[in-house]
């Protein structure tokens, strides 16, 4: 079964057989969250192979997976402790591909353990094919700054490589029936960051599909493959869903910088502060402006500017 709903491509089949149908050089990103070999239920496929077996299993869909990415193209992996120095090692001494980033994923909840320490975070692996020639959209993924200073970019700062965002809990009205499904602000930043519009973008595990919906609402072409046919129904379903913004935001994107002090400079930065980083989050709109109106609302009074408030039915 395969389907095109707004430019996103689903495909319902083996991994291995349908990354083989991918002509080479095609692809410009990859950002995928393969089986961490954990023994997860996914329903149709297995996650819980013999150590040799699950290594060859990744050496196979990776080699796929740097055979169709174009030369200036970037793979990013999603993988857990166990594993993640055997996904390095593959990347970097089978293929020949460059390491980029070490990416932590931290989040407050998890898996509760009674007999060590209980995990808080996953990590991320970031490659390229060529060493300099690669998308990297930094200004499309900048943090808003702690303070406003005139040396500072006030378009934001480098995100780090440690990013919060909290897990899809159970109780999350978006949370889909998948074991391991990933908030959409992560998908968004790497998106963002690692192609352009109009771009392909493929997840080869496609899972809850988190990816074809962060394509669909960022203007990319997304392709992405998976066994299980329900759960291709589920992403087909997600992808008819109206969209009012993603399901997670990074804290810090709501945050307001302290010393607006010149009003002509304060109105101008909190309009483009909701363009800059929260035109995907429209939900986070009023948490932003609520820590405006904290810090500057007796300012804004005396000069006239409160009726950015009124715009997004702030009361003050």
């Amino acid at each position: 079964m395969d389907k095109v709903i707004d430019n996103q491509h689903i495909i319902c089949g083996d991994v291995i057989e349908e990354l083989r149908k991918i002509p080479s050089e095609t692809i410009e990103l990859i950002v995928t969250d393969p089986p961490y070999n954990l023994n997860k239920d996914y329903g149709k496929s297995q996650d819980k192979l013999e150590f040799d077996e699950y290594i060859k299993f990744s050496k196979q869909w990776l080699s796929e997976a740097n055979r169709i990415l174009k030369p200036n193209g970037t793979i990013y992996i999603f993988m857990g402790m166990r594993y993640i120095s055997y996904i390095y090692e593959i990347l970097e001494q089978d293929l020949g591909m460059h390491f980029n980033s070490w990416i932590t994923w931290f989040y407050t909840q998890g898996v509760g353990k009674t007999k060590g320490f209980s995990p808080r975070h996953d990590d991320i692996l970031m490659f390229t094919k060529d060493s300099k020639k690669f998308t990297f959209n930094l200004d499309d993924i900048r943090v808003p700054q702690k303070f406003y200073r005139s040396v500072n970019n006030m378009r934001g700062a480098n995100p780090g490589n440690v990013w919060e965002f909290s897990h899809m809990h159970y109780c999350n009205a978006k949370r889909k029936p998948h074991p391991t499904q990933k908030p959409e602000g992560l998908y968004e930043r790497m998106i963002l960051a690692s192609s352009n519009e109009g771009d392909c973008v493929l997840d080869p595990f496609g899972g809850s599909g988190t990816c074809l919906h962060v394509c669909q609402n960022t203007n990319r072409n997304g392709i992405t493959i998976e066994l299980n046919p329900e759960y291709c129904e589920m992403i087909e379903e997600r992808l008819g869903e109206s969209f009012e913004g993603f399901d997670s935001v990074d804290e810090k994107m709501t945050r307001c910088p302290n010393d607006l002090n010149d009003a002509n400079i304060r109105i101008e930065y909190i309009y483009n502060h909701i363009e800059w980083f929260l035109k995907n989050h429209k939900d986070a709109i009023p948490v932003f402006l609520e820590e405006v109106k904290s810090k500057y609302l007796t300012k804004m009074i005396e000069t006239g500017q409160t009726a950015i408030f009124q715009e997004y039915n702030i009361k003050i």
